[in-house]
C-alpha cells in the first residue's frame, strides 16, 4: 500500500469513525447509526456479489438490499447497536481466525508470510519469531473481541462506542510498535520499510 493509498484508507476510517460515534451518542441520530452499522455490511456484500458473478447481479443484488433495508428500517433504528457488535466482533474475530488459521500444521504463520514478503528468506530464528509473533497477534484480536463484548454488555453505549472507534486502532498501533520494537532487540537488522511499514504492520500485524 503507497503513502496515498495509505492516507486515503486513514481518511475514510477516521469519517467513518467521527460519524459512527457521533450517532451512537446523539439520540437524535438513530437513522444514521443504522445505515453506518448496515452500510459496510451491504456495500462488502456487493463487492462480493460483482466479482463473483458479475455487474447486473451485483445490481439486483443492491435493488433487493435496498429494498429490504426500506423495509425493515424501524427495527434497524431499534436495534442498530446490535448490528454495531456484530460488525465490529465479526471484524476482529475474523482477524484472529485468520492467524489462527495459519497456525494450523502444514500451513506458514501469517506473520512469516508478510515478513517473508518483505525481506525474503528468512533466518531460523526470524521464522521462530514470526510464528510467536503470529500467536500473539491471534490472541490480541481475541482478547480485542472479549473487550469489545464486555464493555457492549457493561458499560454505557457512548463509552462502548468510544472504545470501538478510536481505542482499539490506538490499541493495535501499540501493539504493531511493541512487534516491531521487540523484532529490532531481538532479530538481526533488516530494512525497516520506514513508518509506513510500522503502520502497515500495525494493521496487519
Amino acid at each position: 500500500m503507497d503513502r496515498k493509498a495509505l492516507v486515503v484508507v486513514g481518511v475514510l476510517v477516521a469519517g467513518y469513525a467521527l460519524l459512527s460515534h457521533y450517532s451512537n451518542s446523539a439520540p437524535e441520530a438513530k437513522g444514521l447509526a443504522a445505515a453506518l452499522s448496515v452500510g459496510p455490511v451491504v456495500l462488502i456484500g456487493l463487492a462480493l456479489v460483482w466479482r463473483w458473478a458479475g455487474a447486473w447481479s451485483a445490481l439486483a443484488a443492491a435493488l433487493v438490499s435496498g429494498a429490504l433495508i426500506q423495509r425493515y428500517l424501524p427495527a434497524l433504528e431499534k436495534n442498530y447497536e446490535w448490528l454495531d457488535l456484530t460488525q465490529q466482533c465479526g471484524v476482529y474475530g475474523l482477524l484472529a481466525a485468520s492467524f489462527a488459521r495459519s497456525l494450523l500444521p502444514g500451513r506458514t504463520p501469517l506473520c512469516t508470510q508478510l515478513a517473508a514478503k518483505m525481506h525474503g528468506a528468512l533466518a531460523p530464528v526470524e521464522i521462530r519469531y514470526t510464528r510467536r509473533a503470529t500467536l500473539a497477534w491471534m490472541l490480541f484480536y481475541l482478547a480485542l473481541v472479549a473487550a469489545i463484548i464486555a464493555l457492549f454488555l457493561e458499560a454505557p453505549l457512548r463509552v462502548w462506542s468510544f472504545f470501538v472507534n478510536f481505542i482499539t486502532f490506538g490499541l493495535i498501533l501499540a501493539m504493531g510498535i511493541g512487534d516491531y520494537g521487540l523484532r529490532r532487540l531481538v532479530l538481526p537488522p533488516r530494512p525497516t520499510g520506514g513508518f509506513l511499514g510500522i503502520l502497515q504492520r500495525a494493521l496487519l500485524g
